[in-house]
């Protein structure tokens, strides 16, 4: 068996497994290996019932104190029982699982492990494993991979495909000299993807995890100093003249604001790039609501003016649709002609779409990946602009370039990365820097508190509500299972409408949504029809709706920092006073701290810094925290000590 052989030579990969494997980028066992858990799951502990958190992830051990019931509807079969233990009793519901009424029994004690619900005066686990409690003594001591999934394949499916390479991956050649290795504390690439697959336990996981973000490091930094070269010897053919430059002026003294001094500070060096004889490569970093935006349209009217096409990628479809119809508003009384380009898209929408790029009718086209597909043709692409940098890897950013002769390159992150690993992750970047936010913006008021504020924190919403304002709550994802992420959010939203009748209309977003249907939600709620969006941090980037005035994030102890920020970002961008809640279920001494900087600081650039001091040697369970997609593993809170190594390793070299 060879790196670079297809997956069928693995004993059990048939051909409809195999099928499954490729629509996942899965082709060759190099593929196979390579492809890691995204997160972990640990059993903890039982808890008791009755002290169980509602929408917490427990597990509970207790007797079944009724008769097992198995009621077939038209939809569903449905198979309940209930549980005690000296705490108190809770019900358990499962969906099309009647074989259950065989494997358990009435007076026998079993753990049952998921997301608990209060509905009235009963506590109910809806789809919860089971296991006995000796089963359960055991699971506790092992670590279970948690595979990204799709395309019909199962968990178990890619362990036992990867369990099939086992002698492969204990062959694997070694990338890393012996002195450098033993300089950073680093296993050998085989210890470290075995371990990476099958962990011993959590200490050798966090180890193997260590070793593979080096090689993620040290790889992209490579790509980084690459770039970095080729674009400062780079003439640009894309020069703006001075009549360029009055009709942005013209364009922005039309806007109903002022940019701020660090708005004007950041175009200014914008304009200097674009005129200077050789290629921009630039980099716009501001806190969540500083007004990058603007700048982006700017650099793309400047283009746009100037004779150049100028394309600009967003990393999902909903932020693709709200900047199109933002700079559609903005350049209604100009001759710029924008056009949006998604995968959504119906295919003559699309071919209609590609040959006015190509003849060159279109002068700013806004769109996802489906920019950089080989059927994308660009008639004079002069500038490049990729929103939400840190969404979007290396490759990426090169294959949109190469579709012009050398055009400009603006990105924009509002992700807050502490600038000592900013100088390292943007290396082959010139940066520009807004630390200030427009004016009229009030400063968010946050509290952290626990679970028994949930009805306050109800009453304030549905206050703000008959305000006239709007609000988002966000639900953790709490496994990477389709059910269990759409039963927690739709169940949370049902909840919530049920307890407000019909004073709120509540409505809810995840990630397993069709993009025409979380467009369809997100201008309802834009409009007012929906006053309480319960979502998952699908919301995350780019949604704005200046209405929205409180956001309430359960769970918050389960993200991080950086990204704690961001979600609040989403609030605050209009005129009107705004509110965070952060929900903390866990309270821990670890927990608080960490939570007690949110609320104590707005400021994304000293959150960013605290999130890197308090991670200590980071949250192997979920892998990655900072939502980057350029990195498999690699988190750069998690494993800066690796990302300074790799930026060393990379200098010698």
């Amino acid at each position: 068996m060879e790196l670079q052989d297809p997956v069928q030579v693995i004993r059990g990969i048939g051909e409809k497994t195999a099928e499954g494997l490729n629509k996942l980028n899965i082709a060759t066992v190099q593929d196979l290996i390579s492809y890691y858990p995204r997160r972990y799951t640990g059993y903890d502990p039982p808890v008791p019932i009755g002290e169980a958190a509602e929408f917490d992830r427990v597990t509970v051990e207790g007797e079944i104190c009724t008769a097992i019931r198995v009621n077939k509807g038209p939809r569903y079969t449905i198979t309940t029982l209930s549980v005690r233990d000296a705490s108190g009793s809770a019900e358990m519901v499962w969906f099309n699982s009647p074989y259950l009424a065989n494997s358990l029994k009435k007076g026998s004690k079993y753990c049952f492990t998921g997301t608990l619900r209060i509905k009235g005066r009963r506590r109910v686990m809806e789809m919860p494993e089971v296991f006995s409690p000796e089963k359960y003594k055991e699971m506790q001591k092992v670590l279970q991979p948690v595979y990204p999934l799709g395309a019909g394949v199962k968990n178990y499916q890619l362990r036992k495909a990867i369990m099939g390479a086992g002698e492969l991956i204990s062959s694997l050649p070694e990338t890393v000299p012996d002195d450098l290795r033993q300089r950073y504390g680093l296993l050998t690439r085989a210890e470290a993807v075995q371990n990476v697959h099958f962990p011993e336990n959590t200490e050798i996981l966090r180890k193997a995890l260590k070793r593979i973000a080096y090689d993620e490091f040290v790889s992209f930094l490579k790509s980084v100093q690459e770039i970095r070269r080729e674009c400062m010897s780079s003439p640009s053919s894309f020069c703006i003249n001075d009549e360029a430059d009055e009709k942005l002026r013209l364009l922005l003294d039309g806007l109903p604001y002022r940019l701020t001094k660090g708005q004007e500070d950041a175009l200014d060096d914008i304009i200097m790039d674009m005129s200077g004889g050789y290629v921009m490569n630039r980099m716009i970093q501001g806190d969540v609501g500083c007004g990058k935006t603007i700048l982006a349209a700017s650099a793309l009217y400047l283009a746009a003016v100037s004779g150049w096409q100028g394309a600009l990628m967003v990393p999902t479809e909903v932020l693709a649709m709200q900047h199109f119809r933002d700079l559609t508003e903005l350049f209604r009384d100009t001759d710029v002609k924008a056009a949006l380009l998604v995968g959504s898209l119906p295919a003559k929408e699309k071919r209609e779409i590609r040959n006015r790029i190509r003849e060159g009718s279109v002068d700013i086209v806004i769109g996802t990946h489906a920019l950089i597909q080989e059927s994308v043709e660009y008639k004079n692409l002069g500038l490049v602009v990729t929103d939400e940098q840190h969404r979007f890897g290396v490759r990426q950013r090169e294959r949109l370039s190469e579709k012009g002769d050398l055009p400009h390159v603006l990105v924009m992150s509002a992700t807050p990365i502490p600038r000592s690993l900013a100088m390292i992750i943007y290396a082959d970047l010139d940066i520009s820097l807004i630390t200030e936010l427009p004016g009229g913006r009030k400063r968010i008021l946050n509290c952290v508190v626990g679970t028994d504020y949930r009805p306050t924190a109800y009453r304030f919403i549905l206050g703000e509500v008959q305000k006239g304002h709007q609000a988002y709550i966000i639900c953790p994802k709490v496994e990477d299972s389709e059910g269990t992420e759409l039963e927690n959010v739709v169940s949370y939203a049902e909840y919530l409408q049920e307890l407000y009748g019909g004073q709120v209309k509540v409505g809810y977003l995840h990630g397993r949504m069709k993009d025409e249907e979380k467009e369809k939600i997100l201008e309802s709620f834009r409009q007012g029809e929906i006053q309480v969006l319960v979502a998952t941090t699908v919301i995350e980037v780019g949604i704005n709706n200046p209405n929205a005035t409180v956001m309430m994030i359960e769970n918050a102890e389960r993200f991080g920092l950086a990204q704690l920020h961001q979600l609040r970002g989403r609030v605050g961008r209009g005129t009107e006073q705004s509110y965070c809640i952060f929900i903390n279920v866990n309270r821990t001494e670890e927990s608080v701290e960490r939570l007690r900087v949110l609320e104590e600081s707005n400021d994304g650039f000293h959150i960013a810094a605290e999130d890197l001091r308090l991670r200590g040697p980071g949250d192997f369970f979920g892998v990655r925290q900072s939502g980057d997609i350029m990195f498999r593993v690699a988190d750069i809170y998690d494993h800066a000590d690796m990302l300074k190594a790799a930026q060393e390793t990379v200098l010698m070299s």
